[in-house]
């Protein structure tokens, strides 16, 4: 299994059945594969619900999610136009969006969309995302491409939005905001404590839990 897909199953993993969710670009459309289609409703912002995977051979090039992917519908689907979409987000119907990073601080805000000096597309729907889920999860790796961490006393990138996330799976921690400091839950894969020390600058807690399993 690839690390991204060991993140989106965990991810998988957090959701509850019969939820309506939204999947973001990256990791978290990887998502979808791990679920049972009958039991939750994946949501695109461009105006469908009842998301579903679809084959090769039966890709209808107007059928796409917010990422312009392929996607099928499922039984039962329901096609809205984009302002009802963002309405649907924008009044708290979406139970969780997943959302890919470029930065998560330790306050839970999040930076996504831009990049300093580099060219962007605009905010997209993340914006509203955070502000209109009732939970959001973040699936990302736990390092940038050079190395550095993602997880930060203070994101040095434009913020998305105030709202504080709710969760944060990478390939090394699974992390949960309780109150105002994030707590180490859970490891994953091979990881160590020490290894999440190292390559995290934000500071959290670990729960007693996993430090008794580990000793």
């Amino acid at each position: 299994m690839s690390i991204k897909d060991m993140i989106a199953e965990r991810a998988a993993g957090a959701l509850e059945e019969q939820s309506v969710i939204n999947l973001g670009i990256g990791i978290p459309t990887l998502v979808a594969n791990y679920l049972d289609k009958e039991k939750y409703y994946l949501h695109t912002e461009n105006g469908l619900l009842g998301v579903t995977s679809v084959a090769d051979e039966d890709i209808d090039p107007n059928i796409v999610n917010a990422g312009k992917l392929p996607v099928g519908e499922a039984v039962g689907a329901s096609y809205f136009n984009s302002a009802d979409s963002f309405a649907m987000i924008r009044g708290g119907h979406v139970d969780v969006a997943i959302l890919g990073v470029l930065q998560v601080d330790e306050t839970g805000q999040v930076a996504n969309w831009a990049i300093p000096g580099k060219d962007i597309i605009g905010v997209g729907g993340a914006m509203d995302l955070l502000v209109g889920a009732k939970k959001v999860i973040i699936t990302t790796n736990h390092t940038a491409k050079d190395g550095s961490p993602k997880f930060l006393k203070e994101c040095s990138y434009p913020i998305t939005s105030t709202r504080k996330i709710d969760m944060i799976i990478t390939d090394l921690a699974v992390f949960e905001r309780k109150g105002e400091k994030f707590e180490l839950i859970e490891l994953m894969g091979n990881a160590t404590l020490e290894e999440v020390r190292e390559k995290t600058e934000a500071d959290y807690i670990v729960s007693k839990s996993l430090t008794r399993s580990v000793e």
